[in-house]
């Protein structure tokens, strides 16, 4: 397994349902080579159960540094789950605490655990004991009607001292009524300053900032004044809006990537998720934002769109879809 980067949290792409799967992961490892990659949420009842786990759990080596996202209220199988992330070569494990979906408060995990911080100290626990990966835990700033700077505190504060390493927190409360994720994502204000102010409170913990960072602008604002900057869904509409994130972020060399670089370094990785029997629209779908704001993207959006969801659609759509690029100087 790769050593984990020690610094790769200070610029992460959030774990997103059906959008962080394996394949908009190797897309976003052609932008940054050290941004921080999480997986979808897996349920660790699903991993304990399922017996054909690498459909949830495999990866590709080029997205070092991951993390595996865990749904689950259960210390045993969050422990299963932590042993099984060690195992599949994974960097560190993150419990999630701030998805407010009905269906994942019907399994009492997600945004509802902020309410019990003792069984989510019990779960990091387990998690810790089970194996030697960094545990993390991704919370939101508050729920419903527990939505003080002091609940908050003494939620970090339980949780932390159970072992988990770093607090990836969204800056909006949940309502778990009333609201459906997508709305819970947007309608809640966003507060940047509870989380830089929880950070000033707790300064020997890491704080990564989530939600509304836009740019890379936004993230070295946020680094100013919290450990880390998570972007989710503007990672995933805009992915070269982050081209420059290693060196703003991480101070590398400068380097030019094209959409044509991008849909160019995918080919090796279709090349073998066609030679397992997948469709090229499993990872062209991603493609679909990589364009934006030039004369004839919304043409090559169309075009390799139809092509890539036609049975049979092999590596040459992706090959001409980046040569087209090229030729465009894109």
């Amino acid at each position: 397994m790769t050593a984990p980067d020690t610094a790769a949290y200070r610029f992460s792409v959030a774990p997103m349902l059906d959008c962080s799967d394996r394949h908009f992961r190797v897309l976003m490892r052609q932008i940054s080579r050290r941004a921080l990659l999480y997986s979808e949420m897996v349920v660790a009842q699903a991993l304990h159960y399922n017996k054909r786990r690498d459909k949830l759990l495999d990866f590709d080596s080029t997205e070092h540094p991951i993390a595996l996202q865990v749904g689950g209220d259960d210390p045993g199988l969050l422990g299963d789950a932590a042993r099984l992330a060690h195992d599949w070569g994974y960097d560190e494990i993150n419990l999630n605490v701030g998805c407010p979906s009905q269906k994942v408060q019907a399994g009492n995990f997600g945004a509802c655990l902020m309410a019990e911080p003792d069984l989510v100290a019990r779960c990091v626990e387990a998690m810790t004991t089970a194996s030697s990966l960094p545990v993390t835990v991704k919370h939101r700033i508050g729920i419903d009607n527990l939505d003080s700077d002091e609940l908050l505190t003494a939620f970090v504060d339980r949780v932390a001292a159970a072992g988990a390493s770093r607090f990836a927190v969204h800056a909006r409360k949940a309502w778990l009524e009333g609201l459906d994720p997508k709305q819970n994502r947007t309608v809640p204000p966003l507060q940047h300053d509870r989380v830089v102010a929880l950070k000033q409170r707790r300064p020997g913990l890491i704080i990564e900032l989530n939600g509304g960072l836009e740019s890379p602008e936004d993230c070295l604002k946020a680094l100013e004044t919290c450990d880390g900057a998570m972007v989710g869904r503007a990672a995933y509409a805009h992915p070269l809006r982050w081209s420059s994130v290693d060196e703003q972020v991480f101070g590398e060399a400068p380097r030019t990537i094209r959409a044509s670089d991008v849909v160019e370094g995918l080919i090796p990785h279709a090349s073998a998720h066609l030679s397992r029997g997948g469709r090229l629209w499993d990872l062209c779908r991603h493609l679909m934002q990589l364009v934006e704001g030039v004369r004839g993207a919304r043409h090559w959006r169309r075009n390799l769109g139809e092509r890539a969801q036609k049975p049979g659609a092999d590596l040459d759509v992706l090959a001409e879809a980046g040569r087209q690029l090229r030729d465009a100087g894109l």
